[in-house]
């Protein structure tokens, strides 16, 4: 099962792997305090998180340009499949908004990953 989570809120055993999945390290959070890693490269770039922030995209542009970005770099992505294929995985984020945010395109994006191999769960994603 792949979910969903901020990185500020606590640490639960059913989290199982823990990745934080932000290109920037979260504010106020120290490293040991994580419980798991950190895959910035799997985030968006600098130039499309910017612009995302900056309301230049709307949450469908922002997806769209997201997954090319995943598509054109499946070496970024592919390790997080095979945590998943171990058990839960937990994709990591810092924003407030807890429904237009990477994490939820990227549990997305391997979960039809996920499919093409064979029977998966969907992605939990929720609000603390």
């Amino acid at each position: 099962m792949i979910r969903c989570k901020r990185v500020y809120e606590s640490v639960e055993v059913q989290d199982g792997q823990r990745v934080l999945v932000d290109r920037l390290w979260p504010r106020n959070k120290r490293k040991e305090d994580l419980h798991g890693q950190w895959l910035r490269e799997v985030a968006p770039s600098d130039a499309l998180r910017k612009a995302f922030h900056a309301g230049e995209l709307d949450f469908a542009a922002f997806v769209q340009r997201y997954q090319q970005e995943l598509a054109a770099h499946p070496e970024h992505w592919y390790p997080l499949l095979d945590l998943a294929g171990k058990g839960n995985l937990t994709l990591l984020y810092a924003g407030k908004d807890t429904e237009h945010n990477n994490a939820q395109v990227l549990a997305r994006w391997l979960e039809d990953e996920l499919e093409r191999r064979g029977p998966a769960s969907s992605p939990v994603c929720y609000a603390p």
